[in-house]
């Protein structure tokens, strides 16, 4: 890539969330440890990479930057546990490229990638997540650039009220448990690492701009329908995945609404 096509891709969203990911990737290895993040992270993103821009070539007959795979790398790895196989991380990143280029609208692809990817190898190959992107091994104090960015990246996307409506009802819905039901049940929701995976969630995964809503009306439906989901799977099936389990379902209601729409 030339230069001014590198300020270029720098100066939309997702360049600017390559960057903000690269950094807390950064972050994370003070806590986690270079050693166990790189593999996997490399190999998520060159799998990816690599398919994706295979695909585009053969779409368009000319070769381009694969900024959206180059980002389902980063998203897989951040999640997964860093000390599963490097394969484990290139096969969920792999998954979720084919499942944007097989299901699809006229529009957009239907599910996140990155989501779609690790339900699914959780089922192949029994995954565990440890969300290390959001920092839940070094201090409390790392949280403020967990903020900075994510807040940062959700106003360059406008999906502010996605994101708001969507931590509102998670904390809603988990603190009447805790007062009518066993607290300590949900206690860990409240704590590191399962409160920097929402936030991570929320700001980075949620408001993938192709498969979450344009519009705040149906941003902030699209937001209860996410952590309703969301907190269903943590009840009544204990998924590990819960989360992304919830913005699968709210990947369908918006393409469900769009089809409709149209």
């Amino acid at each position: 890539m030339t230069t001014v096509e590198l300020q270029r891709l720098f100066s939309t969203p997702k360049g600017l969330l390559i960057i903000i990911l690269s950094i807390l990737s950064a972050m994370s290895a003070a806590g986690t440890g270079i050693s166990a993040i790189v593999p996997g992270l490399a190999a998520a993103i060159a799998a990816a990479g690599i398919i994706d821009a295979l695909v585009l070539r053969k779409q368009y007959g000319a070769w381009e930057f694969p900024d959206g795979a180059v980002l389902t790398g980063f998203l897989v790895a951040m999640v997964l546990s860093p000390f599963q196989p490097w394969y484990v991380s290139a096969c969920a990143a792999l998954t979720g490229i084919a499942s944007k280029h097989l299901f699809r609208t006229r529009s957009a692809n239907v599910f996140n990638p990155a989501a779609l990817g690790l339900v699914a190898m959780f089922y192949v190959f029994g995954t565990g997540q440890s969300w290390w992107g959001a920092l839940p091994e070094l201090p409390p104090i790392a949280l403020t650039a967990l903020f900075a960015t994510g807040i940062f990246i959700t106003d360059r996307v406008n999906k502010f009220p996605l994101v708001l409506t969507f931590l509102g009802t998670h904390y809603l819905l988990f603190t009447l448990t805790a007062f009518l039901s066993e607290p300590g049940r949900v206690a860990g929701v409240f704590r590191a690492p399962d409160l920097h995976a929402a936030l991570f969630f929320a700001f980075f995964i949620l408001t993938d701009p192709p498969t979450s809503p344009v519009k705040y009306p149906h941003q902030a439906v699209c937001g209860v329908i996410v952590a309703t989901t969301s907190y269903a799977f943590f009840q009544f099936v204990g998924a590990a995945y819960y989360l992304l389990a919830g913005v699968l379902v709210g990947n369908v209601w918006e393409a469900w609404r769009r089809w409709k729409a149209r």
